[in-house]
Formats: structure tokens, sequence, C-alpha cells
């Protein structure tokens, strides 16, 4: 699975030149799901979010996206995603966790992400935008834990409207610098480094104060 989104990551830039080209307005909607997903179904934690965003980014300068417009677009998929990510937890909760230990539906990912929560508690919707997987499962904790919805919703916008900016807008100024354009596999992967460094900080010093 992670070699599978690892590989759709690095091909996105092609994949989705060509997709606009044949499909033009509908790649609007097709960003729209893949965010919503994302975001909005926690059994879907590894598709490639931020390098999407980027690669959206950098379709927009080329002419071929209207950048207010997906920015809007993906902006209002992130926040609506992130409602039903957390009415699918008020709703079903851990129950759906309690007997299944496959790698989308793993205790411990559930598990990860209530310490998280413990620790950060109402910025963790913040912080959490920007970490991958955890940022899947932390709106379904937020339902589980019956955390109100008005407080989880402006955590959540004040954390979706700057991670969605921020990574189209990147692609938008840097996304055709010829060194970008010309290394845009080692960018993308870059992202994906940035976005995972802070779990594997957090696992680093974890085995650090074991020790």
């Amino acid at each position: 699975m992670f070699l599978y989104c690892l590989n759709l990551s690095l091909s996105l830039d092609t994949f989705l030149t060509n997709f606009v080209t044949n499909y033009n307005d509908y790649t609007y909607l097709f960003l729209f799901t893949i965010v919503f997903c994302e975001t909005g179904l926690f059994m879907a934690p590894f598709l490639p979010e931020e390098s999407l965003l980027f690669v959206a980014g950098t379709l927009a300068s080329k002419g071929l996206l209207d950048i207010l417009k997906i920015t809007l677009l993906l902006t209002i998929a992130n926040i609506i995603g992130e409602c039903v990510n957390y009415y699918i937890g008020k709703k079903f909760g851990i129950k759906i966790f309690k007997s299944n230990n496959s790698i989308i539906f793993n205790k411990k990912h559930i598990t990860r992400a209530q310490n998280f929560y413990n620790t950060h508690g109402g910025k963790t919707i913040i912080i959490a935008k920007f970490i991958p997987i955890i940022r899947t499962f932390i709106p379904f904790l937020a339902g589980t834990a019956n955390v109100k919805f008005i407080s989880f919703i402006s955590y959540n916008m004040l954390g979706g409207i700057p991670w969605v900016v921020l990574f189209i807008i990147g692609g938008y100024l840097f996304g055709n610098i010829p060194f970008v354009s010309n290394n845009f596999e080692l960018v993308i992967l870059l992202i994906i480094f940035i976005s995972v460094s802070p779990s594997l900080i957090a696992a680093l010093l974890k085995n650090i104060k074991r020790k």
C-alpha cells in the first residue's frame, strides 16, 4: 500500500496533466473527491494529499487550473471531509477497531491518535493537519470522544485552511522554477519527508527516552 501511494505521488504531475488535458473541468471534481476522501474517510489515510495539493498549484501556475477555484474547492473539501470523519467517529466510535487489526483498521492508529490528542488537547486538530495518517484519525477520535462540534470545527478551519493554501500556493509559486520542474520527483519526496518528519522525530525521541 505504502509503495503504491509513493509511486502514485511521484507520478502525480504526469497523471494530473494528462487528466486535465483529457477531462478539463472534471479535474476539479476529481481533486475535490480525493481531498474529501483523504480527510473524510479514515479508511483512506494513505492518499498522497500534500503532494497532490502541490501539483495542483503547479498546474494552476501553467494555466491548466484556476488558482482561486482550486484553492476554494479543496479547502471546502477538506473542511467537509473532516466534519464527515468527526460524525463517523461520533456514530460508530471505537467499535470499528474493536475486532479488526488490519493495516488500515489497526488499533495502533487510534491509540497513536489518542495519545497525541491527550498530549496536545484541542490544538491537536490544527497540528495533526501537517502529520499524515494522524490527521485522518484525529477527527474520528474527536467525534468518538464527543468533543463539542463548535470547538472541533473552529480548530478544523484554523488548521485546514492554511494547510491547503500553503501547499497549493507553494506549487503555484515554485512548481515551475527550472530546478524544481527538472527535479520534480525529488521535490515530491522532500515534501513527503517533511510531512512525516514530525512522526519520525517523535518516535526517535520516544526510543531515546526508553534507553
